[in-house]
């Protein structure tokens, strides 16, 4: 026997078996519990295996400065404990060694028994081998290893690959006898090759049954996966959560709240890919967005300012001022004032728009415009039901999610341009919309949950009264916008229009003046509208004219870069010699008499009537017409009335000798048919 220090396999070994005998031995370290020492006891394994240290590395440092070292062993043989001691804080034992000898061995690989359990060893363990192969394309080495190295060491190289229990590992380790050894590592290899087709079988069952939906949920995962590897982590879950962060935060009352925790709940049930998902994940941020209680902070009111902003964005309209004024009012008297809803009624261009604009400025609250022209389908007032494809919400609750303000000035322009057909009316949904006592949970289709639309002001806008239906304009206070005056015209061309344009084109008063006469011939010869649109239009067109001039006097040649380098042996001798010369400098393909026209300060170009007539073209209204033609025997003078302010018209009568019949030709009416033939009689009587 021989004694020498090693490392030993420390463990609990299995209570059978004739060699898993343990041996207990106690240290010098003591534990101190109450101030008494107690001996710790070790429990030795009996077996264990004779190594020679091959390298030994410094590890990492911890950081409870503890240092960890790596010890590189080969393993010599097994051997036996016959007696156990201690020397200082080490372990000694006597040990006898295990192995077996050549001749011994020799003997033992001639019994037909160990040939049988080589044979069946090594079918197994090829089986295995040629297992993984197909599976993770390795097992070349292990190969060669088989086919060189003594079984009985093989044996004991493939058990250590798998993952074994303890108890497994020791029961290894105490097979002294190469026949026992060889037949526990069959076991175990065909155990593990087993536990592998199992796995492979089940996996080919499994993604047998694997739907489409279920293979991208799938690769969704490992995707996913593969992200979180990456440190990407803006996946579907970060999503939901910031969302629900984002409802959290939104404000919405206690019975919606809870609805949107139930959609919630069922979205982050669904899969991504999954038909619904997209649907109602667009709904619950549409939730999110909306402004249920961020509200304006309304600014204090002041009349004056209000009245004074007024006047400078609109010229004339006193009595409309007037109204607006006492609008306000009465909303800085009692701010939670249920007031009228004002419709202005007017021909267009004469500033419906921009009125509700400076009611929105004057108040201190965003502006948001819907535009009901032409406007047919229900579903653009209440939104379309959740259940169609491409549902959204009505124009309404967009507008609010656009201002995110659940108190802004809402504009409905063109309310009398809404028609009706199978899709439903437009109109008759504005009724609960327009309605103080109604439009408090006002419930729109795509939403389907109240929303509150009482803090809301609106204002509507039409060109005509008569389209609208008589329960809608009921709940509304019409006011007239009648047409400018010339004179009004006038001064809103040159206070408002003429800075405008000029600005628009990038000009101002230095390159184009408009004098006022000539505003007011642009009035009379070639405008004729209750607005200001055609007037601006024409203005606009001056402006361009002299938009052309600016701009091709600004190509005027530049003299740095037409003056060349001029290159002469005596020039130069005489610039040495600090001579003095005199030099004219001229543009190249400017001839003395273009020298003064080409540096010029280009003149501010004055409108007059030649330019009028040049720019504009011929007059198109001239109102010496009517005086000529009214001072002619048989013509009169009637006023047409058109959605756009009226229009004068000339009625002719010439004598022809007849028969006393009338004849009407042309596309007229019946009150014009029957006003000829009421005429007819007055004048036969």
């Amino acid at each position: 026997m021989t004694s020498m220090d090693s490392v030993l396999s420390q463990g609990v070994g299995s209570e059978s078996g004739e060699r898993s005998s343990k041996v207990q031995i106690s240290t010098s370290d003591a534990h101190k519990v109450d101030g008494k020492s107690h001996p710790e006891v070790i429990h030795w394994h009996k077996r264990g295996v004779a190594a020679r240290a091959l390298h030994l590395s410094r590890g990492v440092e911890k950081p409870s400065g503890r240092v960890t070292y790596i010890v590189v062993l080969e393993g010599l043989c097994r051997f036996n404990v016959e007696e156990l001691s201690t020397r200082g804080p080490y372990c000694t034992a006597k040990i006898s060694s295990l192995e077996m000898t050549k001749a011994e061995m020799e003997q033992v690989e001639q019994d037909p028994d160990f040939v049988t359990l080589s044979r069946q060893f090594k079918a197994t363990a090829m089986e295995l081998i040629s297992v993984l192969e197909q599976k993770q394309k390795t097992g070349g080495r292990i190969k060669v290893l088989l086919e060189t190295l003594p079984l009985h060491k093989l044996a004991d190289i493939f058990v250590a690959s798998f993952e074994m229990s303890l108890e497994e590992q020791l029961s290894m380790l105490d097979s002294v006898d190469p026949k026992v050894r060889l037949s526990k590592a069959t076991e175990l290899v065909d155990r593990h090759l087993q536990s592998i087709r199992v796995a492979e079988k089940i996996t080919q069952k499994v993604e047998g049954q694997l739907s489409k939906s279920q293979k991208e949920f799938l690769l969704r995962q490992q995707m996913r996966a593969i992200k979180e590897e990456l440190g990407d982590n803006d996946d579907d879950e970060d999503d939901l959560a910031a969302l629900e962060r984002k409802m959290q935060s939104a404000g919405m009352p206690s019975n919606i709240w809870k609805h949107a925790q139930r959609e919630l709940r069922r979205l982050k049930k669904m899969p991504p890919q999954q038909p619904g998902y997209n649907s109602s994940r667009v709904y619950l941020e549409l939730l999110a967005d909306l402004p249920w209680q961020k509200a304006s902070e309304e600014q204090e009111l002041d009349l004056k300012a209000a009245k004074d902003r007024l006047d400078c964005d609109h010229y004339g309209l006193s009595k409309v001022k007037q109204r607006i004024i006492e609008y306000l009012a009465v909303r800085k008297l009692k701010p939670d004032a249920r007031g009228p809803v004002l419709c202005f009624v007017g021909p267009p261009g004469v500033g419906k728009t921009s009125l509700a604009s400076s009611i929105a400025a004057a108040l201190g609250r965003k502006f948001v415009r819907i535009s009901l022209g032409g406007v047919k389908d229900e579903a653009d007032i209440r939104g379309h039901r959740r259940t169609y494809i491409g549902s959204m919400p009505g124009r309404l609750i967009d507008g609010l999610k656009r201002v995110a303000v659940c108190n802004p000035v809402m504009l409905l322009d063109e309310i009398d341009k809404t028609g009706s057909d199978v899709r439903g009316d437009p109109a008759s949904a504005l009724l609960e919309v327009l309605d103080p006592e109604q439009n408090k949970s006002f419930n729109d289709h795509y939403l389907n949950v109240p929303y509150d639309l009482s803090k809301v002001i609106f204002v509507a806008t039409a060109n005509r009264v008569q389209p609208i239906p008589p329960p809608l304009l009921d709940r509304m206070e019409v006011i007239e916008l009648p047409g400018y005056t010339a004179e009004e015209k006038q001064r809103i061309a040159m206070q408002h229009l003429i800075p405008r344009v000029l600005d628009q084109h990038g000009l101002n008063s230095e390159y184009l003046q408009i004098p006022e006469a000539m505003v007011k011939l642009v009035i009379q010869r070639y405008t004729r509208e209750a607005g200001v649109r055609n007037l601006e239009r024409n203005l606009a067109a001056l402006a361009r004219a002299a938009a052309v001039r600016v701009a091709e006097q600004e190509q005027a040649v530049s003299v740095s870069k037409d003056v060349h380098k001029l290159a002469s042996p005596l020039l130069d001798n005489r610039l040495a010699e600090g001579a003095e010369m005199e030099m004219e400098v001229l543009p190249m393909g400017v001839n003395n008499n273009e020298i003064s026209t080409a540096f010029k300060i280009s003149s501010r170009l004055v409108v007059d009537e030649a330019m009028l007539e040049k720019i504009l073209g011929p007059p198109r209204f001239d109102d010496q017409e009517a005086a000529d033609r009214v001072a002619t025997p048989g013509v009169s003078v009637g006023l047409v009335w058109t959605n756009f302010g009226g229009e004068v018209q000339f009625v002719e009568a010439t004598a022809m000798i007849g028969n006393g019949e009338l004849h009407l030709t042309g596309q007229l009416g019946d009150v014009i048919k029957e006003s000829a033939k009421i005429a007819l009689t007055w004048v036969c009587v």
